[in-house]
C-alpha cells in the first residue's frame, strides 16, 4: 500500500515539471550547461531559441528549435 501511495504522489509531482518555460529574453546570468527557452526574433515562427550556458571562457549555444504548444507554457523574463 505504501509504495502505490508513493507512486501516485511521485508521478503527480514529476508531471508538472516536464514543462519547459519560454521567456521573453535570454537571461544575462545562465549556469553552466543549463538550458533555456526564448521566444526572440532571431529563429523563423513556430520555433524558439534553446541557449545553453557555458563555462567562462566559452560561448553560449544557441539553437533554434520547433516545440508542440504542450510542451512549454509563455512567461516572462525579469531582467
Amino acid at each position: 500500500m505504501r509504495s502505490v501511495a508513493l507512486g501516485l504522489i511521485l508521478s503527480a509531482v514529476s508531471v508538472p515539471c516536464l514543462a519547459q518555460t519560454v521567456l521573453k529574453s535570454e537571461p544575462l546570468i545562465l549556469a553552466p550547461y543549463e538550458i533555456v527557452l526564448v521566444q526572440d526574433a532571431s529563429c523563423p515562427p513556430g520555433k524558439v531559441l534553446k541557449v545553453t550556458g557555458a563555462i567562462r571562457g566559452l560561448h553560449r549555444r544557441k539553437v533554434c528549435v520547433s516545440l508542440a504548444s504542450e510542451q512549454a507554457s509563455l512567461a516572462t523574463a525579469t531582467p
